[in-house]
């Protein structure tokens, strides 16, 4: 439902500095400490999503959040950065309810409105504020009308403790709003200020005001965007910015006078931030991430509540034995095919009986990795834990193409120069190529539905979840008609498609191709006998062939890798070669004189593009192979 991602963590855990001058330098909080000085601890969390349903980390946090407040030499504050109450799998049964409950047992004082904290809706805001024990903050999500807090959320709040007055105001960007909802916020009667604006100036009032010695920021807005709300605070106002929403492992550090945090997400570590207070300013810090690991016991508490309200749906039943690993992670999904979207995808065709079907990759949660082993019903609801429901639109073939082009993000783009290029959804019943890149005449392109071309005019019965099928994540979906609406929850509809299988295997078949230059096309014969050689003159920016790579694929997902693949750079050729016997196998249901649309790829290095994500760049060519029998009815053993 979401874009939160991390491709990969940061090897440095712990930094700290000293105010000087209104700039932070290296060096150690204890440096600053003088007499009347104290010493504030800041611990931080984000985004618990998935963990709050599994009796692991969760409970191995409040533990040592415990541990850490005993630890403390002076006063400790403890808040959250937004994404706690969803997804995760007990969301059908508990709804935000689990996540709340445990949250009120580490009794946190403050956190802050996230875009997952209204995915059971707006209105239902004020029911998870009521079940809290403790403030969630919405500082730039005012009511329109009287300029207040929206609802069931506070503008700020103010903590003092072992004589310190600390300030907490909560922020969230159009990313985590409008951008991750489908919410209409306008409509309901809710302004999303500028927090670049609204920030510094609350920040400013309440040390001006209501005199705090520290403010910090609970900011869902990504690592970035934070970095911009450091540099916008030119007085410096703003001493902690707490980040949430793209689950970063981003260590404490100084950025324009502001000691920025990450802790990743899912529970798996806890922020701590020391600060020095003295004559009422912040004079030095010390920080670091502390991971949460099996070493810490789970708090009793804890664990409890998440089991008992596990018991309640039997997450732990097994359903399913799989060969081949479950990619959940977000990573994979929203850059590549993976075979746990192609199963995923399968089971909501299947259940519609549609053409294709299309489900978003930021749907896809708990980032890991499931198997090979057994599978339960928990993870599967660990990894699909939306209330979303399987819905299938009718759309045009032109509609159906757009529908795919939506999701593409450039290597160009602002988005795809921090993760790369991105495909950002997994499909069935659909084979396609995308390209990635702004100058392409089309980004998604030789569309096959069902094996066959797709017709722009023709109808097609797609499957998607509710979601995106209301047009979220930037689906253009929201008017088409809908054909079926099962009311099925789509984690459920993929527990009925693998339980009467006793195992499964799912793969990458090739349903979407990434393809970054063009071969020029390329025609051969096919008669089962020799070897098939075609050479192709190579783009500009081909610097070298990983020749490994080379294969050819069919229309229908059936692939075969080249005998052979040379590069010759000096002359910008590739030459390459593949067993014309097995090539006869891969395109056995073509009848005499019938021309089969095949296409060839192959990675490479590339002197234009430098990627994010993937490690190399992939040539395409068409190639057209016309089969001939030779009097010998279809190619086959002997005997056939």
């Amino acid at each position: 439902m979401s874009r939160d991602r991390d491709y990969g963590r940061r090897d440095v855990l712990r930094a700290g500095g000293i105010v000087l001058g209104g700039s932070l330098v290296s060096g150690p909080a204890a440096a600053a400490d003088g007499e009347g000085a104290t010493t504030l601890t800041v611990l931080s969390y984000n985004d618990i999503q998935t963990a709050a349903a599994q009796d692991e980390n969760f409970p191995r946090l409040v533990t040592l959040i415990e541990q850490r407040r005993a630890a403390a030499d002076g006063p400790v504050v403890v808040v959250g950065g937004g994404d706690e109450v969803g997804p995760h799998a007990l969301s059908p049964i508990s709804q935000w309810r689990a996540p709340v409950d445990v949250l009120n047992e580490v009794e946190p004082d403050a956190d802050v409105i996230g875009n997952h904290e209204f995915d059971y809706g707006l209105d239902p805001i004020s029911d998870v504020t009521a079940d809290s024990e403790f403030p969630w903050l919405a500082t730039n999500l005012v009511d329109t009308e009287t300029g207040e807090a929206f609802d069931g959320t506070e503008s700020y709040r103010i903590v003092e403790r072992g004589g310190v007055s600390v300030g907490i105001i909560g922020l969230a960007d159009q990313g985590a709003t409008t951008g991750k909802t489908n919410i209409d916020f306008a409509a309901e009667g809710i302004t999303i200020e500028d927090y670049t604006e609204t920030a510094p100036a609350e920040a400013k009032r309440l040390k001006e005001e209501e005199g705090v010695d520290a403010v910090v920021a609970l900011a869902h807005t990504g690592i970035g965007d934070a970095e911009g709300l450091a540099e916008a605070d030119a007085d410096d106002d703003i001493d902690v910015i707490v980040v949430g929403d793209d689950e970063q492992l981003y260590p404490p550090q100084e950025v324009d006078g502001s000691i920025v945090s990450e802790s990743r997400a899912r529970a798996a570590y806890l922020s701590e931030i020391e600060l020095t207070i003295e004559g009422g300013e912040v004079t030095a810090w010390d920080g670091e991430l502390i991971e949460v690991t099996e070493d810490v016991e789970k708090d009793p508490t804890a664990s409890g509540i998440i089991n008992d309200y596990r018991a309640e749906v039997s997450l732990d039943s097994p359903v399913v034995e799989t060969e081949t690993p479950l990619n959940a992670t977000f990573g994979a999904n929203y850059h590549r095919e993976t075979g746990y979207g192609n199963l995923i995808t399968d089971a909501m065709r299947e259940r519609v009986d549609a053409d294709a079907a299309i489900t978003n990759a930021g749907g896809i949660r708990s980032d890991s990795v499931y198997g090979p082993g057994e599978i339960t019903g928990g993870d599967i609801f660990n990894t699909l834990p939306f209330p979303n429901t399987v819905v299938s639109l009718e759309l045009t073939g032109e509609e159906l193409v757009e529908t795919l082009e939506s999701q593409v993000v450039t290597l160009e783009s602002d988005t795809g120069q921090q993760f790369g290029e991105e495909i950002s959804q997994q499909t069935s019943g659909l084979r396609f190529e995308w390209v990635p890149h702004d100058d392409a005449d089309e980004l998604v392109r030789e569309v096959y539905v069902g094996g066959e071309p797709l017709d722009p005019d023709e109808t097609y019965e797609v499957a998607v979840n509710s979601y995106i099928a209301n047009g979220g994540s930037g689906y253009p979906l929201e008017d088409k008609p809908v054909v079926e609406e099962t009311g099925e929850l789509q984690a459920t509809t993929v527990v009925d498609y693998l339980e009467p299988q006793e195992t499964i295997a799912p793969t990458v078949e090739g349903r979407m191709q990434r393809v970054d230059r063009d071969l020029p096309d390329a025609s051969v014969t096919v008669d089962g006998n020799g070897k098939v050689v075609t050479q192709f003159d190579a783009p500009d920016d081909v610097d070298s062939v990983a020749e490994d790579t080379v294969a050819v694929w069919a229309s229908d997902g059936e692939h075969l890798d080249a005998e052979k693949a040379v590069f010759d750079d000096e002359e910008a050729t590739l030459m390459v070669r593949v067993d014309d016997g097995d090539l006869a196998e891969t395109v056995e249901d073509a009848d005499d004189g019938e021309e089969v649309p095949l296409d060839l790829y192959a990675k490479y290095e590339s002197s234009e593009f430098d990627h994010i994500y993937f490690e190399r760049s992939r040539l395409n060519a068409d190639v057209a192979a016309t089969v001939r029998r030779r009097g010998r009815g279809r190619a086959g053993p002997p005997g056939r």
